[in-house]
């Protein structure tokens, strides 16, 4: 039975950053009459009573300018005009300063988890295909080179360690495993020849038994 397809990778999310920058320009070109309504939807978006608060600045600032323009006094208008380019700037500065909270980057954590999970299982799943190919063919398994990620190869066992066979610093790696569990195993395999199981390696080695279950799912015993 093939193995299954690996999980495609993780894509990361234009659309989100298109949006973050759409967003960030709103201010600018509305010469800074969009801006309370930009930040409002910012407020709405990451639920935030700041960005609610900033909002509101905003359209109290955007309504006095409005205000000033039109009471018809010139030196109002004046004014108001310099304090609408004030508030234009800052706007557009301001919604660039905080587009990155407001449209965070990369994938959501949760997205990132469920991969991970995907793969973890697509590897799992590897490792019980290369430990059922070298039940049947023990030869072929060698000549695969499974359980040997010390030496060249091009089949992916998932992670599997052939502790009959690989070297002590692979060994070292596997989880569970110190230096002193390595000593033992690389002597009684000198002494035997080898192991025919993880359980077997856990009595002739004396590996304790909480850390059998997690290394057993990645050891492999071939002769």
């Amino acid at each position: 039975m093939p193995p299954p397809p690996p999980p495609p990778p993780m894509l990361p999310l234009p659309s989100e950053a298109t949006s973050g920058m759409l967003w960030a320009f709103v201010p600018f070109i509305t010469l800074g009459y969009g801006t309370p309504f930009s930040f409002l939807y910012a407020a709405l978006r990451r639920g935030s009573w700041q960005l609610g608060a900033t909002a509101a600045g905003y359209g109290v600032g955007t309504a006095t300018v409005l205000a000033m323009v039109q009471t018809g006094n010139q030196f109002l208008t004046v004014l108001g005009s310099f304090l609408a380019i004030l508030l234009w700037l800052a706007g557009t500065g301001h919604a660039f300063a905080v587009r990155t909270s407001v449209f965070p980057g990369g994938a959501p954590r949760s997205q990132q988890n469920e991969r991970a999970i995907e793969v973890a299982k697509y590897r799992r799943t590897l490792r019980e295909q290369a430990r059922a190919l070298a039940a049947e063919d023990p030869a072929l398994a060698r000549e695969l080179r499974i359980g040997r990620p010390d030496v060249p190869r091009t089949y992916d066992d998932g992670g599997l360690v052939d502790v009959n066979h690989a070297p002590r610093e692979i060994l070292e790696a596997l989880p569970g495993m110190t230096p002193e569990m390595v000593d033992r195993v690389l002597h009684r395999r000198e002494e035997q020849g080898g192991f025919l199981s993880a359980e077997e390696m856990a009595v002739d080695a004396d590996i304790p038994p909480d850390a059998l279950p997690e290394m057993a799912d990645f050891t492999i015993f071939l002769r």
